[in-house]
């Protein structure tokens, strides 16, 4: 006995010498370096570590960075220093559950409204919620539920969920079909749906099901699986969105008003276990994607790059991925998708969140247990 637990220690402090140093090279050499695009370079900065699995970032008007992370927490990053935001309300963190996104209302200056995802348990399990609240300092002021999906289930996948203001004021929610794929294409269940708001919760008038019998006023297009990644065009002002498939079949679409974008009657993907989905990957009615991952790369976070510091970079589509370990950059004309480039490949982990900031630097977050916020500079 007393041979074994020796033997144990010997094995672990070998273990520990060997390779730590190499853990810790590998995270020293990710930073500094020149690391060079198809179209320019830069250097990669890790400005915060030790952030529990964060999800998401947005940026008031004073540079200030708020973060997410799913256990529940909201860290305001301020001067270099972090700080916890209180006031939040019940999250109920489960699976991929807890808090996720976070969206700062473009006229923040005079109102100081920040909208923020997650989910909450309730009657016939757990769901995703949309939230408002003033920010004052570091304390929430004000909050509100402004949105709940209607049918909490005891699932704990497939959230969503992703914010994002439209150029006409409206607000833009994704949700998840909760694993529970039959739900994103019933009009009567938000699951599986982009959602379109007024600010303060209320529906637009002009949303496609308003003055549809057996369809919620609120959904915006549907058959969606769990879109993880929204944004504005800078030209055409549409809101472009990705979503994760099953195994394969990641998609990157346009949002149009009404539109069935498929899951589960058509997928690029196929069942985990093996297998087709649906009818195949294109039905009449069915919105096609622009273009397809497969395999999956899980795409979580999107942004088009519209800052000054990477002229080169003008106008490209900078897309997180999981699974993939990477930053992915999608170079445009228009709507079609000429050409892709891999960043970063395994360097720095699970990019969740992708983010243009206010001085032009490119951010990006690892969702990890020890996770961090990175920035791309010249």
């Amino acid at each position: 006995m007393k041979y074994r637990l020796y033997l144990a220690f010997f094995i672990s402090v070998l273990f520990t010498t060997l390779l730590l140093p190499v853990y810790v090279s590998a995270q020293v050499s990710s930073e500094g370096d020149r690391i060079n695009s198809t179209q320019t370079s830069f250097q990669l900065e890790r400005v915060v570590g030790g952030l529990e699995h964060p999800w998401a970032m947005d940026f008031l008007p004073n540079g200030d960075i708020l973060i997410s992370e799913r256990p529940g927490r909201m860290l305001r990053l301020s001067g270099g220093e972090l700080m916890n935001v209180v006031g939040l309300p019940d999250i109920y963190s489960t699976g991929q559950g807890g808090l996720l996104d976070i969206a700062v209302h473009p006229d923040f200056q005079d109102n100081k409204f920040i909208y923020f995802t997650y989910s909450a348990s309730g009657v016939g399990g757990a769901g995703t919620v949309l939230y408002r609240a003033r920010l004052e300092g570091d304390r929430l002021r004000d909050g509100e539920q402004l949105y709940q999906l209607p049918r909490f289930t005891r699932t704990n996948v497939h959230f969503g969920s992703r914010l994002v203001f439209a150029p006409d004021g409206t607000l833009y929610m994704s949700i998840g079909e909760r694993g529970e794929r039959q739900r994103a294409q019933q009009l009567t269940d938000a699951a599986g749906s982009t959602l379109r708001l007024n600010p303060d919760g209320s529906i637009p008038g002009d949303n496609p099901f308003v003055n549809r019998d057996n369809a919620l006023p609120e959904i915006y297009s549907y058959g969606h699986r769990n879109a993880q990644g929204m944004a504005v065009h800078p030209d055409t002002g549409r809101i472009w969105q990705h979503e994760h498939g099953p195994r394969g079949g990641d998609e990157v679409n346009i949002i149009k008003a009404g539109a069935n974008y498929g899951w589960p009657r058509v997928s690029f993907g196929e069942e985990y276990r093996g297998g087709s989905i649906g009818t195949g990957s294109d039905a009449p009615g069915i919105e096609a994607p622009l273009i397809h991952w497969t395999p999956s790369i899980a795409p979580s976070g999107m942004s088009f790059y519209t800052g000054n510091l990477f002229q080169e970079w003008q106008g490209d589509l900078f897309v997180g991925a999981l699974a993939g370990q990477h930053l992915r950059r999608l170079e445009l004309e228009g709507k079609r998708v000429v050409d892709q480039e891999v960043l970063l490949q395994g360097r720095i982990g699970r990019i969740r969140d992708v983010k243009v900031g206010p001085e032009g630097y490119l951010w990006l977050l690892t969702d990890e247990q020890n996770g961090s916020l990175y920035r791309l500079k010249p």
